[in-house]
């Protein structure tokens, strides 16, 4: 862990001080909980939920010897005081300073946008350990810093644990490394202190608006990271000018293209509909699609200024993947890898050898005689382009089984459970991570939107085709329904937990893994056959 005092710290940051400049700090914290031992600068954030300036006292009994505040504080003598605006945005630039500006010797790709990311900054950091450049990953599933993947809490680490993972790669020897940037780490300054070289934008969908607002409000956080490009300009050892990849067939493509460009940043296009790019820049598109139930094929064609040049060419690209989505998954990290050296060739074989992510469309196979699939679809988009190819492999039903997380957008819950309604032969709305909100409430405001749809409100589709539903608040017990519903030739999907192994109840994570699940129950349809 490095070490540096406190003055050091704060030589680019605006600030009151009311201590010993020359005080050592040793380790960075934003929880009073994880603090142990002496030398820690604690910055207090003032969040939706808490205030950290309630827990200074407890901080500074744990060990913190200076504190980050942007009110005035009561500490005992010997405590310095760092007064600030804003403690996140303060924090992201000191963190950056005490852990050595760990980003400049990285080459770092943020991945941002509603759906994809994860199998995007997946595929990418595949992509670069074939090409033999060692890489680092940050997302939803985790962290691989050093070694393993490791768990993580958010999708995008707070500003000083990003650049402890940045410090955690470089030191170990990692030269690469993909990032999901989520629209909540933009808005809030986690990834502002980071030298980006390569943006990647996959699409935007009805989601966190219980957080941005406005889908307008969330389009502009998204836009805002592709900004980002041009902070740091040019610098050794760095990319240069900074690249900016961009989904062509997604509508909100012009105002991250804009904002890259204003950022100075080179633009590619990528898009699963072919060749369609802008003349002025360089596209990678998809023709001769085929999906299946045992991937994805496509041609790969990768363009230079509106035409095939020397560095330019096309490829076949096959995946063990399934959906059309994961053509455009897969065109956006080949994309951000042609951006950064590697040729068409190589990251497409390396595509091909991509296992996949935990909990993305991930089988559940116990020899039955119906595919049983665990996705984390959570969003009515998402939840839309599984089904979607649910029905693509399916030779009987589609047998639908999800909710909608608490304490979050309520107001995607109808719309995926219309989404559900119309596209599934029969669902079933059970409980996600209900949090603090009762799960039969979110239950039933799921059901509005079924109910608007024209469903039933109990009952299984059999000969009368698709729409039937019922409700089963007990997530096991909803599992084990879908499961003893299947039939030969059946799909049946369970969304929205993915690769989570937990249910948050209240204030409680209790285990519960949809894969474990669903193989306990295949096991006793197998031994009560």
């Amino acid at each position: 862990m490095p070490k540096s005092s406190l003055g050091d710290l704060l030589r680019s940051v605006p600030h009151k001080l009311s201590g010993n400049p020359g005080i050592e700090i040793c380790d960075l914290s934003y929880d009073s909980r994880k603090i142990d031992g002496p030398g820690t600068l604690f910055a207090a954030f003032v969040g939706a939920r808490a205030d950290g300036h309630c827990f200074i006292d407890e901080a500074v009994r744990r060990g913190a010897v200076a504190v980050l505040v942007s009110k005035p504080v009561e500490v005992p003598e010997g405590v310095s005081v760092v007064r600030v605006d804003d403690t996140r945005l303060a924090l992201a630039e000191i963190a950056k300073a005490f852990y050595g500006d760990p980003s400049s010797r990285l080459m770092a790709t943020g991945v941002t946008g509603t759906k994809g990311k994860t199998t995007t900054t997946f595929m990418l950091s595949h992509i670069m350990n074939a090409s033999g450049w060692p890489s680092g990953l940050i997302g939803t599933m985790g962290h691989v810093a050093g070694g393993d993947l490791e768990p993580g809490v958010n999708t995008t680490p707070e500003a000083a644990d990003l650049q402890g993972l940045f410090y955690e790669m470089a030191k170990a020897g990692r030269t690469h490394v993909a990032v999901e940037a989520s629209s909540h780490g933009i808005a809030l300054g986690r990834v502002a202190q980071i030298d980006w070289d390569v943006g990647v934008f996959t699409n935007i969908g009805h989601d966190h608006l219980d957080f941005h607002g406005t889908v307008e409000n969330y389009v502009e956080a998204k836009a805002s990271f592709f900004r980002l490009l041009g902070r740091f300009g040019t610098r050794p050892g760095k990319l240069w000018p900074k690249v900016a990849v961009i989904n062509l067939d997604d509508p909100d493509y012009r105002a991250m293209a804009d904002a890259a460009q204003g950022a100075k940043a080179d633009v590619i296009t990528y898009s699963a509909e072919g060749n369609r790019g802008n003349p002025s820049c360089r596209h990678l598109g998809a023709t001769d699609v085929v999906t299946s139930g045992k991937g994805i094929s496509y041609v790969a064609h990768w363009l230079e200024d509106g035409a095939q040049s020397s560095r330019a060419g096309s490829v076949e690209v096959h995946s063990s993947l399934m959906g059309r989505f994961n053509v455009s998954n897969s065109l956006a990290a080949i994309g951000a890898a042609l951006a950064l050296g590697v040729s068409l060739q190589d990251a497409a074989r390396a595509v091909g050898a991509f296992p996949g992510v935990p909990g993305r469309f991930e089988a559940v196979d116990e020899g039955q005689d119906f595919a049983v699939i665990v996705d984390y679809a959570h969003t009515p988009d998402s939840l839309a382009n599984v089904l979607e190819t649910a029905r693509g492999i399916a030779e009987g039903r589609v047998i639908c089984i999800f909710g909608c997380g608490g304490d979050r957008d309520r107001s995607k819950r109808p719309l995926m459970g219309s989404i559900a309604q119309t596209m599934a032969d029969y669902s079933i709305v059970t409980s996600d991570n209900p949090r603090s909100e009762d799960p039969d409430d979110i239950a039933r405001e799921i059901a509005m939107g079924m109910s608007q749809s024209g469903a039933a409100s109990t009952g299984i589709a059999d000969e009368g085709g698709r729409g039937m539903w019922k409700m089963i608040l007990d997530r096991r017990e909803a599992i084990y329904e879908g499961i003893r519903s299947g039939r030969p030739g059946d799909v049946v999907l369970i969304a929205g937990k993915g690769h989570e192994t937990y249910q948050i109840l209240h204030d409680r994570r209790v285990h519960f893994d949809d894969r474990e699940e669903a193989r306990a129950a295949l096991r006793e349809l197998k031994t009560n056959a």
